[in-house]
């Protein structure tokens, strides 16, 4: 099941479940919330369309966050007039997970909160004997030859014989 709904003056395809992100809502962040201009719904092949909305449908939300979208520049240049502007913008968006997609005065499904995650340590149940190794003998590595290091030798250049070029006029 799907529906579009407008939020915050965009449309945006939700199905339970998914996370959107939405301009800036006045929302807090953990607060639900509710959309009410749902513009069509599927429900598994039955398609519902508003004229212009479907008035007995909600969408429930829950706000997940506020945070600002990524760095969009803005450069503006005239040829030859030496005019050059170059600005920055950061959109403020809210994070939403869409929690159903039902008609009017039906029971809302609960939020569940995040909770931090905690890794734990496996503990061996079991103890097991400690295995004997079979004794290893070290041999003596034989040592290393060191190598000598013989004085550079310079090599000669070799030159290349200079070539010739045909004087203008004669062949």
């Amino acid at each position: 099941m799907y529906a579009i709904v407008e939020i915050a003056g965009q449309q945006f395809k939700v199905e339970e479940g998914k996370k959107i992100f939405v301009h800036r809502l006045e929302a807090e962040e953990g607060a639900n919330v509710e959309f009410d201009k749902v513009l069509l719904i599927d429900d598994n092949g039955k398609i519902t369309v508003g004229e212009p909305v479907i008035t007995d449908y909600v969408v429930d939300g829950h706000v997940l966050e506020h945070m600002r979208a990524d760095k969009v520049i803005v450069f503006k240049k005239k040829r030859k007039k030496g005019y050059r502007i170059k600005n920055g913008h950061r959109q403020n968006m809210s994070h939403v997970e869409i929690v159903s997609i039902a008609p009017k005065g039906t029971p809302k499904k609960a939020v569940k909160k995040a909770e931090p995650k905690v890794k734990e340590a496996k503990v061996a149940e079991e103890k097991k004997a400690p295995v004997k190794k079979a004794a290893v003998k070290k041999e003596e590595a034989p040592a290393k030859k060191t190598a000598e290091k013989k004085p550079a030798e310079k090599k000669a250049a070799v030159k290349k014989p200079a070539v010739k070029k045909p004087a203008k006029g004669k062949e």
